[in-house]
């Protein structure tokens, strides 16, 4: 597995990946509705590039496929981090975690984590800042703010 730079013919298959991580791993954690409207088929292409171009995005890579991403702002904020769900618990999110967070000037460095993804953070070394009630299409998901300082 190796890390690269994001490129924009990445997007595609990074909104595929997404899609299916949140529809398989996150399913434990929260409801069917949750899901849809946390991740829906009609994700803006565009706007997603723009925002993985804006950022500091990394993907990692197994073999020809995409396995895992990431992207975190200058500020620090940690918006995605999603691993495809053959490669959970395997380094994935570790190994994007230590580029993005190596990758920011910022001292603090905050994230939004979902249910599923707060354990990882906590043994990262994040700390819950507050628990969110997050509405996406009428639909209410809990999600943690989380901090961590360098």
């Amino acid at each position: 597995m190796r890390i690269r730079s994001y490129q924009a013919s990445d997007c595609s298959a990074l909104a595929e990946l997404f899609y299916e991580t949140v529809h398989s791993i996150n399913r434990k954690d929260y409801t069917e509705n949750q899901i849809d409207a946390w991740a829906s088929k009609e994700i803006d292409l565009d706007r997603w590039n723009l925002s993985f171009q804006a950022h500091e995005t990394v993907v990692c890579i197994d073999g020809n496929g995409i396995v895992g991403f990431g992207d975190i702002a200058a500020d620090g904020y940690l918006d995605r981090l999603y691993v495809h769900k053959d490669y959970q618990r395997k380094g994935v999110a570790s190994m994007l975690c230590d580029v993005l967070e190596s990758a920011t000037e910022a001292l603090t460095i905050t994230t939004h984590a979902s249910i599923t993804a707060k354990g990882f953070f906590e043994k990262r070394g994040y700390r819950v800042i507050s628990e969110n009630q997050v509405v996406r299409k009428g639909v209410a998901l809990t999600n943690y703010t989380m901090e961590k300082r360098k």
